[in-house]
């Protein structure tokens, strides 16, 4: 249940249940809600994850996300559509733009 393991989160941080919701900005009322089975939305999970240093699929079903392993291969096909030879000057072409477009996000939001 999902307010058993956020309890034994915050237990495992030595903070109160009611605390953890106050810090994130919601009301305590939360707590009553999912004491009674309720879950919270995504947006909430998603601070609830983050104030707990968890991920929200571990918070929401105490379970860990699990990815399915993506090959170079299996990229370049998404990105070219599988359509004639894919370079490796291409895909690395593909990659230097990606890291482009990272860092020019990061220089936006600074």
């Amino acid at each position: 249940m999902f307010f058993d393991r956020f309890q034994a989160l915050c237990d495992e941080k030595g903070i109160s249940v009611y605390k953890a919701c106050t810090d994130i900005g919601l009301n305590r009322s939360a707590v009553a809600k999912w004491k009674a089975g309720g879950k919270p939305n995504g947006t909430t999970a998603a601070k609830l994850a983050a104030y707990l240093g968890v991920t929200t699929d571990y918070l929401l079903t105490g379970q860990e996300e699990t990815r399915p392993n993506v090959t170079d291969d299996d990229i370049k096909f998404a990105l070219f559509g599988g359509d004639g030879e894919i370079t490796d000057a291409m895909y690395e072409e593909v990659k230097q733009f990606a890291a482009f477009v990272r860092q020019r996000e990061a220089e936006k939001k600074e």
